[in-house]
């Protein structure tokens, strides 16, 4: 049985927003909702991971399930595709389909991804990762927040239009990506190529997060993403660290005294060109941070500034991978060299290429500190920072429908992480407005074990999107 989750106050309805239409939109909403968590579970329940460690044949039975969704939706030309990667490989299957306008009515292009995160370590999780369930008011399960409630805000929201507002007429086309978590390797052909069955008046893009639970947030601004790997050789072969220790260092030592060279002594990028920025105007209460992020009371907070400015808008760098035996495999042999996979956001307004040929200069710089050992750096993926502007009439509507939902005023937020497709679309669609909205919250540790979503705000997200697409018909 479906606990009951209690809806946000109606008491603070924008006045541009009719509140009888609020009204019947979570009339609508609460309807449906066990239905719309029921779906929710099942789409749970299919691994849909789209790494090439993964079992295909998983990937594409996601996408098949959603396609279904769509054409149960009453959606048209509803159709699984799938497009080449440089390598000839094919890409994560994405799920197309469409509501065509009425006369003088705008259209608007709805994306989330169906594609999820490997399970990890499943004796980290405290429930079945692919057994959707529900706990303490919230929904466990690989994928429930990152993003396959994404998807359900889209169709709910689209269901409880239909029964409020049936004579909407307002253009709809739904992009569900099935790559979304292995880095969009097809995403910009397949905008190109698919531009005419994608091209809108407003963006949505649900895979973001509120600024916490009861409190929904639009982000405007997302870092950007550069991530590459560092190689140190020291010796042409493994030797044995008793024989030769003691005059050469072995490359895990050196390698960790390259990476020591990144940061300066307050935790900050000392990378020159990598500058930090300093925009924020949102505080970001550090006891708030230090519960959300789980940092250990001992630990003092890195860089320096404004703490939302170190998270959302200035550099950082961290090292995210060691190629190196493990201790279990351990023996008394030095390394001949050591290979590590550094990760770098960028705030917005630094350029990824500008920025890794910074990185790579500094590092290349660093022979003294690795007392001459070979330095080999490569580039990986890079990604464009994003920013909108919320002034623009479609974001502001979008405010005012979160404020009803929630009942509480919405906040504009930057992000941390990287969504580098953002970039993308905001080239290829250069007049759509892009609304990055949150089905997540602070506590919904997307990737991590014991993933989760908020019921309540899951359901006022629903609220939200079909009160944003009923104001677009007026």
């Amino acid at each position: 049985m479906t606990e009951q989750i209690p809806a946000a106050s109606a008491g603070s309805v924008p006045q541009s927003l009719d509140a009888e239409l609020v009204t019947a939109v979570r009339a609508a909403v609460d309807r449906r909702f066990p239905q719309t968590l029921q779906t929710l579970k099942d789409l749970v329940a299919v691994p849909g991971i789209a790494w090439d460690s993964a079992p295909r044949e998983n990937l594409e039975r996601s996408a098949q399930e959603v396609a279904d969704l769509l054409r149960g939706a009453g959606l048209q030309g509803v159709e699984v595709v799938t497009e080449t990667r440089e390598d000839g490989r094919p890409g994560g299957p994405a799920v197309l389909g469409e509501r065509p306008a009425a006369a003088d009515k705008p259209t608007v292009l709805l994306y989330a991804h169906h594609d999820v995160q490997p399970l990890g370590d499943e004796s980290l999780w405290d429930t079945p990762p692919l057994t959707a369930t529900e706990k303490d008011g919230r929904l466990y399960g690989r994928g429930a927040a990152d993003d396959k409630a994404g998807i359900m805000v889209h169709m709910a929201a689209l269901a409880a239009l239909d029964e409020a507002l049936p004579d909407a007429g307002v253009g709809v086309r739904v992009f569900i990506e099935g790559e979304e978590e292995a880095g969009s390797p097809t995403f910009r052909p397949f905008l190109e190529k698919h531009r005419d069955r994608l091209a809108a008046d407003a963006i949505v893009v649900a895979d973001s997060s509120n600024w916490a639970v009861g409190e929904p947030a639009v982000t405007t601004s997302l870092r950007g993403l550069v991530d590459g790997t560092v190689t140190v050789r020291v010796l042409d072969h493994a030797v044995h660290s008793g024989m030769f220790g003691g005059p050469v260092l072995d490359a895990v030592v050196l390698l960790s005294r390259l990476v020591a060279t990144l940061h300066d002594e307050h935790g900050a990028v000392a990378v020159p060109g990598l500058e930090p920025r300093h925009t924020a105007s949102l505080e970001y209460p550090e006891d708030v941070f230090r519960a959300d992020s789980g940092l250990l009371d001992s630990v003092t907070l890195a860089g320096t500034g404004a703490l939302a400015d170190r998270l959302w808008n200035a550099p950082a760098l961290s090292v995210i991978g060691i190629d190196v035996p493990s201790v279990a495999q351990s023996s008394n042999t030095m390394q001949p060299q050591a290979r590590a996979k550094f990760s770098l956001r960028l705030g917005p307004g630094m350029d990824p290429a500008a920025s890794f040929a910074a990185l790579k200069e500094h590092l290349e710089a660093q022979s003294a500190a690795v007392l001459g050992a070979e330095i080999t750096v490569e580039a990986g993926e890079f990604g464009q920072p994003f920013s909108t502007d919320t002034s623009a009439p479609h974001a502001a509507a979008m405010l005012e429908a979160l404020g009803a939902a929630w009942g509480v005023e919405p906040k504009e937020t930057g992000l941390g992480g990287s969504i580098p497709f953002t970039a993308d679309l905001k080239e290829v669609f250069p007049e759509a407005t892009i609304l990055i909205t949150g089905v997540e919250d602070p506590d919904s540790r997307a990737h991590s074990a014991n993933e989760s979503l908020h019921l309540g705000d899951f359901r006022n997200a629903i609220v939200a999107e079909a009160l944003w697409l009923a104001g677009l018909s007026r």
